[in-house]
């Protein structure tokens, strides 16, 4: 019998998993590991959301099959949402889906649009499923970079002209995880053209939408006029109201696109449970104090970890957005490249990051750390590295 499946050779090893795992092995063996690897928000939803959840499973009905596309009032509290955020008209009823989580999204937009040898643009590094979504989906990755300069638009045209068969997706992620990049609406609307004259769908992940910093909303590719032509974009709950584990994500954006992810969406699941769904309602209707709050912690966190960690001797630059540092390898240790670098910051310094290479290619000599801890273990963590690199020969800030 046959075990060498398609699918499965097209998949490398995923090397985050061995940090990952080398965590998981050190805290049963009763180590204090100072998390900052995965993105898992440490706080809770707001009250009133995990209420509303609870209100709703005690429903006798509440229980069967729900609607794979979301129920009918969370399709209509995220149109509502983009009219009030970022002053775009959404129709709830054809430019909406609900999807499990974004990375589910993606991968089911990835499926539904996807033929075998297409090339798709996906910047590099990138979240996984930026290109394994397509990958699995049978189509092949050029890659483009994160950063927003000429350099980038200059890529863009060189796949243009040289890449056969021309590519027919560009995906684009900003605030950008893992690098924590962000663009302006003049960005976008540049993006927008380019797709218009180059036929191109543009899937845009905007995950990180409420976690921007030092007074700078980040903006919406839909926010340019025409940009539901050619772009689809993708939010989640996640983040934003700490409800990672509850998978709730969304599509807006163009009515071709969302209709043929709805289509293969109805194939494959019957939407979230409905009480996480009138939950998921509750959150965008609600008081939104929480969002203002979040952003706060998460700001303060930066600024405690770029300062802590830089008196330690390790100068990170301070993110303008999302959870995350994308930080480079000090350069006295930048020989061991970021995955040994990562493990050995695990095994010596009791902290767990992400190794940048996880994200590709180009992202050897960073690694992606996440600010998912308090400010306390921030700074613990901060001294449990000074020992490491001091050990290392590489030496902390005079004070």
């Amino acid at each position: 019998m046959d075990t060498d499946f398609y699918r499965m050779k097209r998949l490398p090893p995923y090397v985050i998993a061995e940090v990952n795992a080398m965590r998981h092995a050190a805290r049963q063996a009763g180590e204090d590991i100072i998390d900052l690897g995965m993105g898992n928000p440490d706080r809770p939803p707001p009250q009133h959301v995990i209420d509303k959840l609870c209100e709703v499973a005690m429903k006798p009905d509440a229980h069967g099959y729900s609607q794979s596309r979301g129920i009918p009032g969370l399709r209509k509290a995220q149109a509502n949402y983009y009219g009030n955020r970022f002053g775009v008209d959404i129709d709830p009823e054809s430019e909406v889906v609900v999807t499990l989580g974004s990375k589910e999204g993606l991968a089911s937009l990835a499926t539904a649009i996807t033929a075998p040898g297409d090339v798709i643009l996906a910047p590099n590094p990138s979240y996984p499923i930026h290109t394994f979504g397509f990958i699995l989906a049978g189509a092949t990755i050029r890659a483009v970079p994160t950063t927003p300069d000429e350099a980038y638009w200059k890529a863009l045209e060189s796949a243009m002209a040289f890449t056969v068969p021309r590519p027919s997706v560009l995906v684009v992620n900003y605030p950008s995880n893992p690098t924590a990049e962000v663009v302006d609406l003049a960005f976008y609307e540049r993006l927008v053209a380019w797709a218009k004259e180059n036929q191109v769908w543009i899937l845009s992940d905007l995950a990180y939408s409420e976690l921007y910093f030092d007074g700078n909303p980040t903006p919406s590719i839909l926010q340019v006029p025409g940009a539901k032509d050619v772009a689809v974009e993708f939010t989640t709950l996640s983040k934003t109201y700490s409800m990672a584990g509850w998978r709730m994500g969304f599509a807006v954006g163009n009515k071709q696109l969302i209709a043929a992810m709805t289509r293969v969406k109805s194939y494959i699941d019957y939407g979230a449970f409905t009480p996480i769904q009138a939950a998921a309602c509750a959150a965008l209707n609600g008081p939104q104090d929480v969002v203002e709050e979040n952003r706060q912690i998460y700001h303060k966190r930066r600024d405690v970890m770029v300062e802590a960690f830089a008196r330690a001797g390790w100068a990170i630059p301070a993110p303008p957005a999302s959870m995350f540092a994308w930080a480079p390898v000090p350069p006295e240790l930048a020989h061991l490249g970021s995955l040994e670098f990562s493990k050995q910051l695990l095994t010596e310094a009791k902290v767990a990051v992400a190794p940048g290479v996880g994200y590709g290619e180009e992202g050897e000599g960073f690694v992606r750390i996440a600010m998912v801890e308090n400010e306390q273990r921030l700074r613990q963590a901060a001294r449990n590295i000074k020992r490491y690199l001091s050990s290392n020969g590489v030496q902390p800030e005079s004070t």
